[in-house]
C-alpha cells in the first residue's frame, strides 16, 4: 500500500492503484451493492477528458506535453485498459464527484507516468489542474449520461432493432398467403394473414427506431461547460462548444453545447425521455415475443400456428421437450428495462436546484436498459425470427372450424339469424358452413363467396 492524500487527509491506497486517495476513500464510503459504473460510463468520461485536454491546449491553458500525455491516457481508458481500474459502487455521491475524481485520478497518474512521472506524486500531471482543467463533476457526468447513452443507441440498438424490422418484414412478407384465425380476448374471431399478423409488429418496432431517434435530439445537448451550477465559473466561455465539437469530431456522432446549462444540469429529462422510449419499445418486443410464444405453442396440445426454432433441451425431466427460451428471455429482458425505467423516473425528480442528485443511478439504468434491450433484440432476430415457420396446415385447420366465420354472413341475412346459426354450430360440433347449408340459408355458390377466409382478410370493394 502507498500512502496519499486528499483534502481530508492521508489514505492508503493499492500499490498497483492508478487511481488515488479520493477513489479509494468512495471505495470505503460505498460498500453497496458492488457494482461498478458501467464501461460506456468510462468510455464517455474518457472521451471528455480527452476532449477537453485538446480544448484547453487550444485555448492557451494546457501546455502541449501535458495534453498528448493526457490525450494517450484518456485513449487507453476509451481502450478498456483500465476498466477494473473503475471500483466505486454507483450507490455513491449523487453528483457522481467520486467517479469524476476517481477518472481524474487515473488520468493523472497514467499521464504522469507516460511523462516520466512517478504515480501518486500529482506531477507532472494533476488531477484537479490539469485533467479536470474547466470542469466540474456537476457538468461532466450530465455529459457522460448523454454520450453514453446515445453512442450505444447509435452503434448497439439502432442497428438492432433495424435488423429485427427487416426480417420481421421478410415474414410478413413470407406469410402473406397464410390464412388464419384471428383472436380477440383470446376467443376465436375474423380470419387474418399471418402476414398481416407479422406486419403489426414491423411497425410497432419502426416506431420505436423512431421514438429513440427522437429522443437523441435532446441527447445531444451536453452539459459541459455549465461548471458547478451552469453558470461555467473557471472556465472559458467557448470551452463548452469546443469540448462538443471535438467529441462529435471524435465519435462521429453530432453532439452540441446544451442550449441552457441551467437545464442541462439541474434536470435529467432527456434521460427520463430516453428512458420512456425504451420502455415502449420493452413493451412492444414484450407483446411480440408473448404472441409468437403462444402462437408456437403445443406442439400437440396448443395452438401450433407457429414452428419456433429449437435451441435447447427443454426439460430435465422430460425427454424430448423444447421451450420457447429466446422468447422468454426477451420478455425477462423487457421487465427489467420497464422496471428501470421507473427507477429513472423517480431519478429524474432528484434535481434540486442547480443540480440532480440521482445521477449515479440514472446512468446505471439508462445504459443498462440500452444494453438489454440491444443484446435481447439480437438473440430474438439471430434466433428466432430468422429461422421462424408457419404451420399452413394448422392455420387452415383452426378457420374452418371457428364460429367467427358467421360474421361475414351477418351483412347479408341479419347480425341475429347470423348468431342462431353460430350458437346451433357451437352446440351440434359442426361447422358455420355445415349449418347455413342445412339450414338453406344461401345457395352453395354465394354461400361459398361468402365463406371464403381470403376474402374475409381485407376489406370489401
Amino acid at each position: 500500500m502507498r500512502k496519499e492524500q486528499d483534502s481530508m487527509g492521508d489514505m492508503l491506497v493499492p500499490d498497483d492503484a492508478y487511481y488515488g486517495a479520493q477513489t479509494q476513500r468512495a471505495v470505503e464510503n460505498f460498500p453497496i451493492s458492488g457494482i461498478p459504473i458501467s464501461k460506456s460510463m468510462i468510455q464517455a468520461l474518457g472521451k471528455i477528458k480527452r476532449s477537453a485536454a485538446i480544448v484547453n491546449n487550444e485555448l492557451g491553458l494546457l501546455d502541449g506535453e501535458r495534453k498528448n500525455a493526457i490525450v494517450q491516457a484518456a485513449d487507453e481508458i476509451i481502450e478498456g485498459k483500465f476498466y477494473s481500474q473503475f471500483p466505486i459502487d454507483i450507490y455513491q455521491t449523487g453528483s457522481g464527484t467520486s467517479s469524476n475524481m476517481n477518472c481524474n485520478e487515473i488520468l493523472s497518474n497514467r499521464a504522469s507516468e507516460i511523462m516520466g512521472g512517478v504515480i501518486g506524486a500529482k506531477d507532472p500531471v494533476h488531477p484537479n489542474d490539469h485533467v479536470n482543467l474547466g470542469q466540474s463533476s456537476n457538468d461532466v457526468i450530465p455529459t457522460a449520461i448523454h454520450i453514453a447513452a446515445n453512442t450505444m443507441l447509435e452503434e448497439e440498438l439502432l442497428p438492432a432493432l433495424q435488423k429485427l424490422a427487416d426480417e420481421l418484414d421478410k415474414k410478413a412478407i413470407e406469410f402473406s398467403d397464410i390464412v388464419k384465425i384471428g383472436r380477440t380476448h383470446l376467443q376465436d374471431a375474423t380470419p387474418i394473414t399471418l402476414g398481416q399478423e407479422f406486419s403489426g409488429y414491423t411497425q410497432m418496432v419502426k416506431n420505436g427506431i423512431k421514438r429513440i431517434q427522437n429522443a437523441q435530439g435532446f441527447l445531444s445537448e451536453l452539459a459541459i461547460g455549465g461548471t458547478a451550477v451552469g453558470t461555467g465559473i473557471n472556465t472559458k466561455a467557448q470551452f463548452g462548444s469546443l469540448v462538443a465539437k471535438e467529441i462529435s469530431r471524435f465519435t462521429g456522432i453530432s453532439f452540441i453545447e446544451a442550449s441552457n446549462h441551467f437545464e442541462a444540469q439541474g434536470a435529467q429529462d432527456a434521460a427520463v425521455e430516453t428512458s420512456g422510449a425504451l420502455k415502449t419499445i420493452a413493451v412492444s418486443l414484450s407483446k411480440v415475443a408473448n404472441d409468437i410464444r403462444w402462437l408456437g405453442s403445443g406442439p400437440r396440445a396448443g395452438l401450433g400456428e407457429l414452428i419456433l426454432p429449437a435451441v435447447q433441451p427443454g426439460s430435465s425431466i422430460m425427454p424430448g421437450k423444447t421451450n420457447p427460451v429466446i422468447c422468454e428471455a426477451m420478455i425477462q429482458g423487457c421487465a427489467q428495462v420497464i422496471g428501470n425505467d421507473m427507477t429513472i423516473t423517480i431519478g429524474g425528480q432528484g434535481g434540486v436546484f442547480e443540480l440532480n442528485l440521482m445521477l449515479p443511478l440514472i446512468a446505471h439504468n439508462l445504459t443498462n436498459s440500452i444494453t438489454i434491450l440491444s443484446n435481447s433484440t439480437n438473440i430474438f432476430t439471430e434466433k428466432l425470427i430468422t429461422g421462424l415457420k408457419a404451420n399452413k396446415e394448422k392455420c387452415a385447420g383452426y378457420i374452418e372450424g371457428s364460429l367467427a366465420m358467421c360474421t361475414s354472413l351477418a351483412p347479408v341475412i341479419g347480425y341475429d339469424k347470423a348468431a342462431q346459426i353460430a350458437y346451433k354450430a357451437f352446440n351440434s360440433g359442426k361447422t358455420v358452413r355445415e349449418i347455413a347449408m342445412e339450414d338453406n340459408v344461401l345457395d352453395k355458390d354465394k354461400l361459398d363467396e361468402i365463406l371464403d377466409p381470403k376474402s374475409m382478410t381485407m376489406p370489401s370493394k
